[in-house]
């Protein structure tokens, strides 16, 4: 017993970066809070690809899907903080759900920042035979008819509805939603004229732009696209630090030692600047990530606050 309790002792003693040296020790679970195929599936193979490769210890993909993502993020939430557990996390999970559902199972403050993975640009884009050429027209002809022009979204508190949502709100202007399921239906009805607009994903409508079946009005990120250069941004247009990008981030359960996440981060920076991944993630329709947990935890912060704004004052629902 003697023994049992020096041990314990000398190992309570030790800093915690001796322990990150031995880590890890065991597989390493990545869980991914819907089906495999998408592209969350997507990045938390590559993630548990780079952690095999660099840790020495296998990662282990797990898709826990249900309930927009919320049980997989629970799943990782409720996980012991001891390293063995990360997930991969989309902005409305931990930016968005909070604020929006009332008995969400998981808090905010129950997920560490680990790194942002990889960010996506939204594009808001109407039928290529509408009259609209510009989002000043846009606005203008939605002043002039009050909720009448309506937008298309993949579903109540999606970011392509909050984006609309906050458009509506920074315009000035009433617009109409139509939740869809799924952001198959929701394109469909904005091709075939239906549905006046979407705030889209580039890698959902950049092949219909360019096959000139729908027309760029904005993209939603505070710089111009590579994909789109000749596209002004929503924020150049009148509407100042107008954005609404989707993304998504590794994280682990709060708690997580410190040296452990700084080494699960120093290693997803390697694996990101990989000129062969950045490959990989354009060819996703993603740019990729980085950065320190920090600054992620700065990002989730702004982020919150925006949409929760935006959700307080269109009091959006989907309980």
């Amino acid at each position: 017993m003697k023994r049992l309790l020096t041990t314990l002792a000398l190992a309570a003693a030790l800093p915690m970066g001796a322990w990150a040296q031995s880590y890890p020790t065991k597989p390493v679970h990545v869980v991914v809070p819907f089906a495999a195929g998408g592209p969350t599936d997507v990045l938390g193979r590559l993630v548990a690809q780079e952690f095999t490769d660099k840790l020495g210890k296998p990662a282990v993909v797990e898709n826990k899907a249900g309930a927009a993502g919320n049980i997989g993020v629970d799943a990782i939430a409720k996980a012991a903080p001891d390293g063995y557990t990360v997930g991969i996390v989309p902005a409305g999970n931990i930016a968005v759900n909070p604020t929006l559902f009332s008995n969400l199972p998981y808090k905010a403050s129950e997920l560490q920042p680990v790194s942002m993975l990889a960010k996506v640009e939204n594009v808001l884009v109407v039928n290529a035979q509408s009259p609209v050429t510009s989002l000043k027209e846009l606005l203008a002809m939605a002043a002039a008819k009050p909720g009448t022009l309506s937008f298309a979204s993949p579903g109540a508190g999606s970011q392509a509805h909050l984006a609309g949502e906050l458009m509506a709100l920074t315009g000035k202007v009433q617009l109409l939603h139509v939740a869809y399921k799924g952001i198959g239906p929701a394109l469909n009805d904005v091709l075939g004229g239906q549905v006046t607009m979407m705030f889209g994903q580039m890698s959902s409508v950049l092949p219909q732009i360019k096959a000139g079946k729908l027309r760029a009005l904005g993209v939603a990120s505070l710089q111009r696209s590579p994909a789109l250069p000749d596209v002004p941004t929503i924020a150049e247009q009148g509407m100042p630090g107008f954005e609404a990008v989707s993304w998504y981030a590794l994280m682990a359960p709060a708690g997580t030692p410190p040296a452990i996440v700084d080494r699960l981060n120093t290693e997803v920076s390697a694996m990101l600047a990989k000129p062969e991944m950045k490959e990989k993630f354009v060819a996703l329709g993603m740019e990729p990530g980085g950065g320190k947990p920090q600054q992620l935890a700065a990002t989730i912060d702004s982020e919150t606050a925006r949409w929760a704004d935006v959700i307080k004052k269109k009091n959006i629902t989907v309980e």
